[in-house]
């Protein structure tokens, strides 16, 4: 007897990557292993895609719907890009010496087992499960950020570990707090860790229990995110760790810890005599955008401004989210999957950038468009989108997002506002000299390496163009779903 789609989809989401790291880690043979890493992202993003159709009916530990399908389809798209993107980079690290060897069956293994997590992560109906799998993320990520052996990257990656730790654990805290809020009226067991179950019996929790776990959720989790003041390990990440994982950290891995949030924040609102989450979450998104739109003036490494541009835009969204109301919960999905998309192509182009200057100092490198003029062409067009002008996506949700705002509280929109001049005037400061001074250097890039960010940067545009029926009517349901 054949299982619907939806189960299989499902079954494939989660058994390809966690197949895939057992397999990955026994072939040797770069070229080999990188095709295999492509072909299970590849499958993977297939099933995602299934996923959107068809919705296999929920257990105590897994549930597909609306919400979620909007993460994976996005998250997946990326994790698939990406592992197109580190076939050519990682190949050019091994014929440098930066890497051995030895670590092209690491890498392609944890590749593939935080693509597991991640999926894991999302798909979860227990709570406690969710934690789990972000936890396995996280420590996949540590050991990623390292794999240079370099003293800055290992003092990234245990600072990264560290801070993670303790978000991680205060995440914990607020899990169990939710838990003991649950069992009083669902009982002990996994029924209290169903977060299906936890929406529809949340009216009847002790408020007090839940305004508690929610203040340690938004810490815990906020610590994954990126946001002010729990983002200390992010710019070590990326700026040390390998390329692909910046583009992975941006584009999945911050959505994840939003997405057990935004979990959580339904929770809440199904409770009437708890405290709205959403002023601590506005309060904590326009920290972000105004801190990294601060310290982006200051960098001097590349790969640490895109770094600080990510906790900017985290900000942005989690502001939107925290907002709450359809207009700007949707400004809120859209401006999630926009980044993710811009982001992980800028950081695709920084590292190829990187890899033919030498440097990831931005003051070395000069004249990019015409050193290399396709990859530079190619990374104005994504600072010019990332930094929010027409005619790309990000300039639509931000739209939305600030109408939104002066309809209802117009004296926060003028932040909003200014936090988004300052990060635009120093995104366009920085990107003058790196692309258009003077240069006398020539580089040549296979064509085939620009296609992950050609394709980012042409679903961005047309998403400012035109958004696609279908699309808008599904972001519209989850907006309406979030509240």
């Amino acid at each position: 007897m054949s299982l619907p789609p939806g189960q299989l989809a499902l079954g494939g989401l989660l058994g390809i990557p966690a197949a895939g790291a057992l397999l990955l880690a026994l072939i040797a043979r770069y070229r080999l292993a990188s095709v295999v890493n492509v072909a299970l992202c590849a499958l993977t993003l297939a099933c995602a895609a299934v996923l959107y159709a068809y919705r296999p009916a929920p257990t105590l530990y897994l549930l597909v719907d609306d919400l979620n399908t909007v993460f994976l389809v996005v998250g997946s798209l990326v994790g698939f890009s990406t592992s197109l993107f580190s076939a050519g980079y990682i190949a050019h690290e091994l014929r440098t010496g930066r890497l051995k060897s030895s670590d092209v069956r690491f890498y392609h293994a944890t590749y593939q087992l935080l693509m597991f997590a991640l999926n894991l992560a999302l798909v979860s109906n227990n709570i406690g499960l969710m934690w789990v799998a972000i936890e396995l993320a996280t420590l996949t990520t540590v050991v990623m950020v390292g794999m240079y052996r370099t003293n800055e990257a290992l003092e990234a990656a245990w600072k990264y570990f560290i801070l993670a730790s303790v978000g991680i654990a205060l995440a914990l805290f607020g899990t169990i707090l939710v838990y003991l809020a649950a069992q009083e009226r669902l009982g002990q067991g996994v029924v209290a860790m169903a977060w299906n179950r936890l929406v529809l019996s949340s009216g009847s929790f002790d408020p007090s229990l839940l305004n508690l776990s929610f203040v340690f959720l938004l810490l815990g989790y906020g610590t994954k995110v990126g946001l002010v003041p729990v983002h200390a390990w992010l710019p070590d990440a990326h700026a040390e760790g390998p390329t692909p994982i910046s583009a992975v950290l941006s584009g999945l891995l911050l959505n994840v810890a939003l997405f057990a949030l935004l979990r959580f924040k339904l929770i809440m609102a199904a409770n009437p005599q708890v405290l709205s989450p959403g002023p601590m979450m506005i309060t904590m998104g326009m920290l972000s955008l105004g801190f990294a739109g601060f310290m982006i003036f200051r960098r001097r490494d590349i790969k640490r401004l895109f770094a600080y541009s990510s906790i900017e835009h985290m900000g942005i969204i989690t502001l939107a989210f925290g907002l709450g109301g359809p207009l700007a919960s949707f400004a809120g999905l859209l401006q999630m999957a926009m980044h993710s998309l811009t982001k992980s192509a800028i950081f695709f182009g920084v590292g190829y950038t990187s890899q033919l200057e030498g440097t990831q100092r931005i003051a070395d490198i000069r004249g990019l468009t015409h050193s290399a003029p396709w990859l530079g062409g190619l990374l104005v067009i994504g600072t010019l989108a990332i930094a929010g002008l027409p005619p790309f996506g990000i300039f639509t949700s931000e739209f939305l997002l600030v109408t939104s705002t002066f309809a209802r509280s117009p004296w926060l929109a003028v932040l909003l506002v200014i936090g988004l001049l300052i990060a635009f005037s120093a995104v366009i400061l920085r990107l003058h000299g790196l692309a258009f001074g003077d240069t006398t250097r020539r580089h040549s890039l296979p064509a085939w390496r620009l296609t992950p960010i050609a394709l980012h940067l042409l679903l961005v545009t047309v998403a400012g163009l035109y958004l696609p029926g279908a699309v808008v009517t599904w972001f519209r349901h989850v907006a309406g779903q979030l509240g």
